[in-house]
């Protein structure tokens, strides 16, 4: 038997806002609106499920990349000015991590969910 993530509920404060923020970032595309959620779908089916909701509670999402998608995404983030770490406490500013010979980043999005990309998966 195998038992795979299908899809997790991301609360925000503006739904369409916040799908279209990570689906810029990691050049995902916003699907259709469905019922009260707007989903972004990952490359290997699992579904983000944007839901407005008035109390936020920061979450953690780490997506594992390739080497390209990295500098894709870390372009994207440097481009639209956002304030990235190299650590998940936030104390190395400006810095990426070099973890497991890999590379990774840490950001927030406009909801305050704390996302991560990295090209190990040991990060």
């Amino acid at each position: 038997m195998s038992i795979d993530l299908n899809h997790t509920i991301v609360r925000s404060r503006d739904k369409q806002a916040e799908a279209e923020f990570f689906a810029h970032i990691l050049g995902l595309k916003v699907g259709a609106q469905w019922g009260p959620f707007v989903a972004v779908e990952a490359d290997n089916g699992v579904t983000f499920d944007f839901m407005d909701a008035t109390e936020i509670q920061s979450q953690h999402y780490a997506f594992l990349v390739t080497d390209e998608e990295f500098d894709q995404i870390f372009a994207r983030i440097k481009e639209a000015g956002i304030t990235y770490w190299a650590d998940p406490a936030h104390e190395k500013p400006g810095e990426i991590n070099h973890h497991y010979g890999g590379r990774g980043v840490y950001f927030d999005s406009p909801d305050g969910h704390a996302l991560e990309a990295i090209t190990s998966p040991y990060a």
